[in-house]
C-alpha cells in the first residue's frame, strides 16, 4: 500500500513550528510556543546527568524563566509524514549558548498538526 502525502502537510508543519515553537524560543515566551503542542504533550531529555521530563507546561515555564534566545539559528532538517502521523527533527544552535537537536512526534488532530511529544538532545 502506498500513501501519498500532500505538500500542504509539509508546509503546515513547517509553518506551525516556525510561527510558534521557534518564535517562542527566540522571544523566550512559552505562550508563543503553546499553539505548536497538543494539550497533553510531554517533553523529555537530559541536561547533564539530569533527566528532564514532564507535561508540556513545564517546557513553557522553563522558557519563561530562561528568557529570549535572540541569536538562535535553526534548521528543520527532516520531516517525515505518513498519513496523520509525522516525525520532525530540528537542529538548533546558540540557544542561549547551547546546541540542541529536537525530535518531535506529531499527529494531525481535527485537521491540524500538533506536537504530541518532544525529545531533545543537549550537545556537550
Amino acid at each position: 500500500m502506498t500513501t501519498t502525502t500532500d505538500i500542504n502537510d509539509y508546509k503546515a508543519i513547517t509553518n506551525l513550528l516556525t510561527s510558534h515553537y521557534l518564535k517562542g524560543a527566540v522571544s523566550g515566551k512559552g505562550s508563543e510556543m503553546k499553539p505548536s503542542f497538543h494539550d497533553d504533550a510531554a517533553w523529555y531529555g537530559y541536561v547533564g546527568p539530569d533527566l528532564v521530563a514532564g507535561p508540556i507546561q513545564t517546557l513553557y515555564d522553563w522558557h519563561d524563566g530562561n528568557g529570549a534566545a535572540t541569536d538562535l539559528v535553526f534548521n528543520i532538517s527532516k520531516i517525515e509524514i505518513v498519513g496523520t502521523a509525522a516525525s520532525v527533527r530540528i537542529e538548533l544552535d546558540n540557544w542561549k549558548g547551547s546546541r540542541f537537536t529536537d525530535f518531535f512526534n506529531m499527529l494531525k488532530v481535527d485537521g491540524k498538526w500538533k506536537v504530541m511529544n518532544k525529545v531533545f538532545y543537549l550537545h556537550p
